[in-house]
């Protein structure tokens, strides 16, 4: 009994801190159930640890920066900027995504060089750009000397305080991120709920164009039952490639002697434009993968740019454009980026559409970007 009460207190702290206990098929509508690794099960003890770990600037080189600095909850999980910026105000090359239904991605990161969203968390601490840590052991002294978080994560995990180690604070990191999940959006209910009045006619007219002359759904998929709107792969739309395109070649051969001796370049990307653009090359030494970059979801699209991965495109209207005219020209451009010729409707349409891939707790922010 007692066990039983004290689950129920921990869902009702997650719920005032607006927090969706994620996982099996307890999720918003429009969204499938949410993938849990086996060896990273979700409790509520957990989630709580993680949110608060998320949170904590101690764990930067000079304490002004968390994983919240660059996903801020009142922005959506965004910073709002074009590219991220970590300790002593460092400017990064890529923007930062929304964490929201980061859960639904095979591959983290604009160039998906980590699998899971516990490796992903791994990263910024130790990237120079971002929390600019040696290495992980400052987090596990702030920890290990607190006077909460011992506690803390021996409910979440059953680990004494000296056994503590950095797999236990990215998989409670993860959990969290586990559960920021969002759906019940116009279109949800419009799609799913079978409300034909939840979207708007404009709206309609542009899901329309969305799947068929748009041809969006290809990369941002919708099921019969569930929408990502995101096909987990890497796509070349040209966006920054004309920094890299007059020594394309000479940059590639740099990267592969670079590689070829271990240099990590996790931390360049960030540091190095030249080494930014080549996206998913960075990571497979692929040449037909120079240019790609993640298919990122559309959910709360219109609350979370600027767009693109380096923050390049600041509204929706410039974003359609740029599909509109079928990209930005460049040798390795995807074969199925090409002119959409949409009329002036069919444009405002599809803006009225992604609008409606908002969800409830993200209206606010849309009515302010109005």
């Amino acid at each position: 009994m007692k066990k039983i009460t004290v689950f129920f207190v921990v869902l009702i702290v997650l719920s005032v801190a607006g927090i969706t206990l994620a996982g099996g098929h307890d999720t918003p509508l429009g969204l499938p159930p949410v993938p849990i690794p086996a060896d990273n099960q979700q409790n509520p003890a957990k989630i709580i640890l993680g949110k608060r770990l998320f949170e904590d600037k101690r764990f930067s080189a000079d304490s002004t920066v968390s994983c919240a600095t660059c996903h801020d909850p009142q922005k959506a999980f965004t910073d709002g900027r074009p590219v991220a910026r970590g300790i002593q105000k460092k400017k990064g090359t890529r923007n930062s995504p929304t964490v929201i239904n980061s859960a639904y991605y095979t591959s983290q990161f604009w160039d998906g060089r980590v699998e899971t969203l516990e490796e992903q968390a791994k990263g910024p601490f130790i990237n120079p750009v971002e929390h600019g840590l040696k290495d992980f052991s400052p987090i596990i002294e702030i920890i290990t000397k607190d006077h909460e978080y011992p506690s803390l994560f021996n409910k979440a995990f059953g680990v004494k305080t000296a056994d503590i180690n950095i797999n236990h604070v990215v998989k409670a990191i993860a959990s969290f991120e586990r559960t920021v999940i969002s759906g019940d959006s116009p279109f949800d209910r419009y799609m799913y709920g079978r409300e034909k009045d939840a979207m708007s006619k404009a709206a309609i007219r542009g899901l329309d164009i969305f799947r068929t002359k748009a041809r969006c759904q290809d990369c941002h998929t919708i099921s019969q039952t569930s929408a990502i709107f995101t096909d987990n792969k890497f796509h070349n739309l040209g966006v920054g490639f004309f920094r890299i395109e007059p020594k394309l070649m000479a940059i590639v051969e740099k990267i592969r002697k670079a590689k070829s001796k271990g240099l990590a370049l996790d931390e360049k990307v960030l540091e190095k434009q030249e080494i930014s653009e080549l996206g998913r090359f960075a990571v497979t030494m692929d040449i037909e993968d120079i240019g790609r970059f993640k298919t990122p979801t559309l959910r709360n699209v219109a609350v979370t740019g600027p767009y693109m991965h380096d923050g390049s495109i600041e509204t929706l209207e410039e974003v359609i454009e740029l599909y509109d005219q079928g990209g930005e020209d460049n040798p390795m451009l995807d074969s199925g980026i090409r002119p959409l010729n949409l009329t002036e409707q069919e444009k405002l349409d599809l803006l009225e559409f992604l609008k409606a891939l908002t969800s409830p707790a993200y209206q606010t922010l849309l009515k302010n970007n109005k």
